[in-house]
């Protein structure tokens, strides 16, 4: 059944997670960079240094509050059953999360922005489309709640995710959905979610080497099977002073 509690004054963040999350006291420009232990946290000693390096690098630095990184590339995979697309569309009542069509080999982009107010990250995923304007997906990852990580996705609706150290990346993976107005927070327990509901989300982060790596959105319904499955490879910033001036 539908789990409700209500909570008083602003929302705690998970133990291990509240531990990691420094001050920004840094000012912004001031050259000097933050250290970033959320994510080390939550994977824990033994599941961090599992990573690859250049994964490690990738989260483990911390942007100044109001500045960004963007990613660069392209969708190189995208499949959907019909169902999948169903449940696309609907979910443009949300924000739209989820890819709303099957272009592939388009450009994407993502831009990570680093929120000084509520101490997350609020990520903006541009996908172009071979007909009408790019599908632009707002979403804000908090670190927060029993699993220590949330995903805030529109009208209150959001995701709480665990994360799993792979030998080549990182995998999120969808612990339950919920609702939240206020202080009123409304779960839907795994099962409910997974079975009657959008089924269960996993997003990997795998490292492609040579500063390229992909981010593979993956929705599978315990039923209908795999509803949605996007694959994207981008690769990291080029530092200005490595820039090629013609």
């Amino acid at each position: 059944m539908i789990q409700a509690a209500r909570q008083e004054g602003p929302q705690t963040a998970h133990p291990a997670a509240a531990r990691a999350i420094p001050a920004a006291q840094n000012a912004r420009g001031s050259g000097e960079a933050l250290a970033d232990l959320r994510f080390r946290t939550l994977l824990g000693v033994e599941g961090w240094a599992r990573l690859p390096a250049a994964v490690q690098a990738r989260f483990a630095h911390r942007l100044h509050p109001g500045d960004a990184i963007t990613y660069v590339g392209e969708v190189t995979e995208c499949r959907m059953r019909p169902a999948g697309w169903l449940l696309a569309q609907l979910a443009r009542l949300i924000g739209a999360p989820l890819p709303l069509g099957r272009d592939n080999g388009t450009a994407a982009v993502v831009s990570v922005t680093e929120d000084g107010a509520s101490g997350g990250q609020v990520w903006t995923r541009i996908y172009a489309r071979r007909r009408g304007f790019p599908q632009v997906i707002h979403s804000a990852k908090r670190f927060a709640g029993p699993t220590g990580l949330e995903e805030y996705l529109g009208a209150g609706f959001g995701i709480a995710l665990r994360v799993k150290a792979e030998a080549d990346g990182i995998r999120f993976v969808s612990d339950h959905y919920f609702w939240r107005l206020g202080t009123l927070c409304l779960r839907l327990p795994r099962w409910a979610g997974h079975a009657l509901g959008p089924g269960a989300l996993t997003i990997d982060h795998r490292d492609l080497a040579d500063g390229r790596f992909s981010f593979t959105l993956t929705l599978r319904h315990p039923l209908l099977g795999v509803l949605i499955r996007q694959t994207c490879h981008f690769r990291d910033p080029v530092p200005a002073d490595e820039e090629i001036v013609p």
